[in-house]
């Protein structure tokens, strides 16, 4: 079994988002596919289920991995073993590299089964007041100053046609992220800003760019995500 286990968004909160099978899953799983070590450890041990995490086995699975690197991972796990994979983003194969071992799994046999749990991307798409039937998301912008104006440009006028666009930016730089977005903007496009959602100063607002630019949040060093509708 190749067990997809979300991972939490905000330091502290597995026991309000966390359902009770992800635990049950982790229990009966020893070998682990996971995007950053250290952070996967902590999250094990931070669950208090009786794991001894120097006994379990962890396989580094980023952008970069090959898929031939992947295939020799499952070859290296014993036959009947199941397997997880965690994720940087919440919910593994959503916007990680996690999707590829899923791919692999699909190709050996291997039986897929997603767990519940928080997803940033969809939380902030429930949250925002928009368009849920036609939604895309795109990730990390350019960081080119003036690729970027085109493609917050070409996102708003795609928002026009009732589709919701979706994109973050790495916390250090949510603030002249978010500085860009007011001044590339229309006044009267609708922006919602969906700041540490689950954590316990949580904000899910969405305002006009006029109104953002009366009052900015302070976005600093905190994971955000960003959507135009």
């Amino acid at each position: 079994m190749l067990y997809l286990i979300p991972t939490i968004l905000a330091p502290e909160t597995s026991e309000t988002v966390l359902p009770s099978q992800i635990k049950e899953a982790i229990t009966r799983t020893d070998y682990y596919f996971v995007e950053n070590l250290r952070t996967a450890r902590r999250f094990i041990s931070d669950l208090k289920i009786g794991k001894v995490i120097d006994n379990l086995h962890f396989f580094e699975l980023t952008k970069d991995t090959s898929i031939s690197e992947v295939r020799k991972y499952f070859d290296a796990v014993p036959r009947g073993q199941n397997i997880g994979i965690m994720s940087e983003a919440g919910c593994p194969g959503v916007a990680d590299p996690g999707a590829l071992a899923v791919k692999v799994a699909h190709q050996l046999g291997v039986k897929v089964m997603p767990l519940v749990g928080p997803s940033s991307i969809l939380l902030a798409l429930m949250a925002s007041g928009f368009s849920g039937q036609s939604f895309i998301f795109h990730g990390y912008l350019p960081i080119d100053k003036i690729e970027r104006s085109k493609k917050i440009k070409a996102l708003e006028n795609e928002s026009k046609k009732e589709q919701t666009q979706i994109f973050m930016e790495t916390p250090f730089r949510n603030n002249s992220f978010l500085e860009d977005l007011l001044n590339i903007c229309q006044p009267t496009t609708l922006l919602c800003i969906a700041c540490n959602v689950t954590g316990s100063d949580e904000m899910i607002q969405t305002k006009t760019i006029a109104d953002w630019k009366n009052k900015k949040p302070d976005l600093h060093k905190k994971p955000t995500m960003f959507l135009i509708g």
